[in-house]
């Protein structure tokens, strides 16, 4: 018996030897397509103990258990291994969506031109303002238009990034519109997509007894607002063409939701000298104090107005500015979004993004999910479209601006 047995056992062996197990089964494109989401998030994401608070390992064995044939599955696979994070900002960028990002960060998009904002607590789409020299400001469109579908398709179900997705395309191509003008029944315009240049920095001299008062607003950080924001700087302080010198400046980061920290950055650097911009720490929690460099582009007296769709990478230059004494901060409190995403392309035109660090002001201030309260809250109203015709807030600024320079004349010093 004791020999049979011993014979068996060798005979297991020799047949697991002859006829091994069958190798896993390879993975097709679409789940490669989630490994590799699960990845990048795994060696990539600002709280490791949240990976594993959520089994974050466990996660993508779920989401293969599941048919995944087509890259549509693989997208919805990825979202649901994601939702556990509850953290929104990480978050799977299909490829019409990711494309979209991409382009503005460049500040150019194909598209119509219409800058679009949220109102009635998010239940409607609305046009902030039409860019200059674009097919919707061509076609007559103006602020406080709502948009009510794109190609058919209800903007109450595509919601505010996929309206803006839908909006753009390839060059000469051509997208149907639904709007209702305030007061007036629906219409229908066919718009011609093309380059659109974003605008995200526009500036002027002040009218009237206060031009020698100069008004900036950067709307987003993408690759070029640094650049222009020099450029700005120089041409409103140059006044070879009779104008008086630039005594004060209105800074003005109202809806601006941020964009490249990079770009944020190098804006601060224009305003400070030497002092610390933003504190931020990584997943490893390395802290780090990027500081300003010597001297100013302008140094004169700042006021700066935010609001509630001030966020991220405006949060970060205004933080800089307040906690440096540089700038008071006047209009309402920020969006309070304290953390850092980058964006990875996943090789198909899809993308990931992922919260790698989050930031503190210099003073060690975390706005996460409570924003920066600014040193003065104005009174009114706040406008649809910071800067145009009508704008109270600007209005009130510019009157604190100008008793600050009156100030700053007489020998009162200032805030700047």
């Amino acid at each position: 018996m004791r020999h049979l047995l011993s014979w068996l056992l060798g005979s297991a062996v020799v047949l697991g030897l002859l006829f091994p197990a069958p190798p896993a089964l390879a993975l097709n494109d679409a789940q490669q397509l989630v490994v590799e989401a699960w990845r990048l998030v795994n060696q990539s994401y600002v709280d490791p103990q949240q990976l594993e608070a959520v089994h974050w390992r466990r996660l993508r064995q779920q989401a293969l258990e599941k048919p995944i044939q087509q890259s549509a599955q693989a997208y919805d696979a990825i979202e649901a291994m994601l939702q556990p994070l509850n953290d929104p900002y990480t978050r799977l960028l299909r490829p019409p969506e990711f494309a979209s990002l991409r382009s503005n960060t460049r500040g150019t998009v194909n598209g119509v031109g219409m800058q679009l904002g949220l109102r009635d607590g998010g239940d409607r789409i609305v046009v902030i303002a039409p860019l200059d020299d674009s097919p919707a400001a061509a076609a007559g469109v103006a602020s406080g238009w709502e948009v009510l579908a794109v190609n058919g398709q209800p903007t109450n179900q595509l919601g505010l990034e996929g309206t803006a997705a839908a909006l753009r395309g390839a060059a000469d191509s051509e997208v149907l519109v639904q709007l209702e003008p305030p007061g007036q029944r629906p219409r229908e315009l066919q718009l011609r997509r093309r380059a659109v240049d974003l605008q995200p920095v526009r500036y002027r001299r002040l009218d009237g007894l206060n031009q020698d008062l100069g008004y900036l607003r950067i709307t987003q950080f993408s690759e070029p607002v640094p650049q222009q924001v020099r450029q700005a700087l120089a041409e409103l302080s140059d006044v070879s063409d009779g104008q008086p010198p630039l005594r004060g400046l209105i800074l003005d980061l109202r809806n601006n939701s941020g964009g490249l920290v990079s770009a944020g950055l190098a804006v601060a650097d224009a305003f400070l000298d030497g002092t610390a911009i933003v504190e931020t720490h990584d997943r490893s929690g390395i802290s780090d104090r990027p500081q300003a460099g010597p001297g100013e582009l302008y140094c004169g007296p700042l006021l700066t107005l935010v609001n509630g769709g001030t966020a991220s990478a405006s949060e970060i230059l205004a933080g800089a500015l307040q906690d440096a004494g540089r700038s008071r901060l006047v209009g309402s409190s920020s969006f309070g979004k304290g953390l850092i995403q980058t964006l990875i392309p996943l090789g198909d035109g899809s993308g990931l993004a992922v919260t790698v660090a989050k930031y503190l002001t210099p003073d060690g201030q975390d706005i996460q999910n409570q924003g920066i309260v600014p040193d003065l809250t104005l009174a009114g109203e706040e406008p649809l479209n910071p800067g145009g015709q009508g704008d109270g807030w600007l209005s009130q600024a510019t009157r604190l601006l100008a008793t600050d320079r009156h100030n700053a004349q007489a020998g009162g010093g200032s805030f700047g």
